[in-house]
């Protein structure tokens, strides 16, 4: 029987260096301890540790200790493993706190509900000898969509009548698969722009990371919604205006100057969700999607069935213009 990390990888990896070599762990309770050169043994696999995941958000990178990069010794495959690691915290929307946390139970049960759904990241959920859930995901080859549209090098008009249409097509593809978790009674629970990851070769959008999970005495869907419209926004915009960018010349100073609450978002009330006073050939269809995430919204959305029809004629006016 193996009993080092170092006589594990000398037989199944021996290009690693050996002064590298850690120790094995069958518990992944004090996750802080597991570093490079480590092993993770579950079952009868073992994970050779590569480094920790970070999320890269406003030119921060944060990283994610819980999250390991790895090397599975026995296939040689890539797999990322998410251990268990329990936070809370208060969002806001407009006049409302909800309570967040991470359920690592809540993300394995959604991991066995898509399973097979290439609309989501794949993975399947191992319990460690102290019974943590530990979830082993497939890696997706790819980037985050707000890269993607941060890195198309044209005006916005151009971009709106040659790139949007086929990004806001696989958008509501992705709106479709929020809806399928909605349907069988489970949220994502932390919709985001970078949680979309855009497949390299296929181009298919791929949601990532479930763990998040919310309490909410009025709609239970309406922060998945709310990030659904936060996408929207900035793919329709290609990018986030607000004070900051819009205030830097004379010209958006005035622009800034003359509209009202009602022209920004719930949520971040320093974004501008307006956008057809910005960019006029933005359909009127399109527009009042996003208007139902305004701060002088009458009418919300309460579910992703009433969202869609909205977003499909959307599509269908960008299409023809």
């Amino acid at each position: 029987m193996t009993t080092s990390a170092r006589e594990l990888l000398c037989d199944l990896m021996p290009s690693f260096p050996v002064r590298h070599s850690g120790q094995i762990y069958t518990d992944t309770t004090q996750f802080m301890n597991i570093n490079y050169g480590d092993v993770i043994a579950l079952k009868e696999r073992n994970f050779l540790v590569l480094r920790d995941e970070a999320e890269r958000r406003f030119g921060l990178e944060d990283p994610k200790y819980w999250v390991k990069r790895c090397r599975e010794l026995n296939s040689g495959k890539r797999f990322i493993l998410k251990l268990v690691f329990h936070e809370k915290f208060e969002q806001k929307i407009g006049p409302l706190t909800i309570n967040c946390y991470r359920s690592p139970k809540k993300e394995s049960r959604i991991l066995d509900l898509i399973r097979g759904d290439e609309r989501f990241m794949q993975g399947k959920t191992v319990l460690d000898e102290a019974g943590n859930p530990v979830r082993i995901l497939d890696v997706i080859s790819g980037k985050s969509l707000d890269n993607v549209v941060e890195d198309i090098d044209m005006d916005h008009r151009t971009y709106f009548h040659e790139k949007f249409p086929g990004i806001l097509e696989k958008f509501i593809g992705s709106c479709e698969g929020i809806k399928y978790m909605h349907d069988n009674g489970e949220r994502h629970g932390d919709v985001r722009r970078d949680h979309i990851y855009v497949e390299y070769g296929t181009g298919d959008y791929r949601w990532i990371d479930f763990d998040y999970a919310y309490e909410s005495t009025e709609n239970p869907f309406g922060l998945d919604l709310f990030g659904l419209g936060s996408i929207l926004l900035f793919i329709t915009g290609k990018g986030v205006h607000d004070a900051v960018s819009l205030t830097s010349s004379p010209s958006g100073l005035e622009f800034y100057s003359s509209l009202s609450p009602d022209d920004f978002f719930l949520i971040f009330s320093h974004r501008v969700i307006n956008l057809r006073k910005l960019f006029p050939y933005i359909p009127e269809s399109l527009n009042r999607v996003l208007m139902h995430f305004s701060q002088g919204a009458y009418i919300t959305y309460e579910t992703i069935d009433e969202m869609l029809p909205d977003l499909r004629q959307g599509l269908k006016d960008v299409s023809t213009l």
